[in-house]
């Protein structure tokens, strides 16, 4: 018997250290309602932040490539910067499917200050990859543009999708590493460069000590999702997603309510 287009219609497969990449998610369903959707947290490896090049660019192909083998996606995406600034390239080599990955918003950064001055926040490997110091001078080589990295809003994150208020230090001490530094009282626009840091953007928003535009590229990023599968006969209806962690199943508990949030009923280990 011949199954209808949408019975078995291949999901759409985010990938990413934590729950950061829900930031990338929660703009996809906005466009894509009813697409299928598997999400995978890479926990035995977080944090990405603190690891070497050369484990992410072994790591991230290799996860994905189990990852791929079970799920069938139709499209891959990196939703986590750190992962996509060293591996994106190992990932599209290693697999046949469109690969989406995301990266720092310094073009769009760039024509939204009035001031010039333009903060990054971003992980230690993520700030320090020579593909930011490209970005910055394709598309802000006129601006000043002050990076920061703030690993611990990472852990912040994680904990407010855990139902837990986020350390009020954490996030102060972030924004002071932006503002402490020469002309950083002029910054009025600043790039989250980790899917993590968007799911604390009213904190973070409160923390800073003039008007700031916090700017990302879960948006960007979903209607490139949407562009790539454009034709797709997704189901009619929303079906629930499936949560993947390579850590222990149990350690998932706390955040349960905040991935069902997100349509995600099923929870599996990789």
């Amino acid at each position: 018997m011949t199954e209808t287009p949408n019975a078995e219609c291949p999901p759409l497969l985010f990938f990413d250290s934590g729950v950061g990449g829900l930031s990338v998610l929660r703009e996809t369903i906005d466009l894509l309602p009813h697409a299928p959707i598997v999400y995978a947290a890479d926990y035995a490896g977080l944090p990405y932040g603190m690891k070497s090049e050369a484990e992410l660019a072994a790591r991230v192909p290799a996860l994905l490539g189990r990852l791929v083998e079970r799920y069938k996606p139709i499209l891959v995406t990196i939703a986590c910067n750190t992962a996509s600034t060293i591996a994106l390239d190992h990932v599209r080599s290693a697999l046949n499917i469109p690969v989406v990955g995301t990266v720092p918003a310094i073009k769009p950064a760039s024509m939204l200050t009035k001031t010039g001055v333009i903060g990054l926040l971003g992980t230690r490997a993520t700030i320090r990859q020579p593909y930011v110091d490209r970005l910055a001078a394709d598309f802000a080589s006129d601006k000043t543009l002050l990076r920061h990295a703030a690993p611990d809003l990472v852990y912040a994150a994680e904990a407010k999708l855990r139902g837990e208020t986020p350390d009020p230090r954490v996030i102060k001490e972030a924004m002071a590493g932006l503002t402490d530094q020469a002309e950083g009282e002029k910054i009025d626009t600043v790039i989250l460069a980790c899917t993590h840091f968007p799911l604390l953007r009213n904190e973070l928003s409160e923390a800073a000590h003039r008007p700031t535009e916090f700017i990302d590229g879960a948006q960007g990023i979903a209607r490139r999702i949407a562009y790539l599968t454009s034709g797709t006969p997704w189901p009619s209806d929303t079906r629930d997603g499936i949560f993947v962690t390579t850590g222990d199943i149990s350690d998932i508990e706390p955040y349960r309510p905040a991935i069902e949030k997100y349509g995600m009923k099923r929870f599996e280990i990789l």
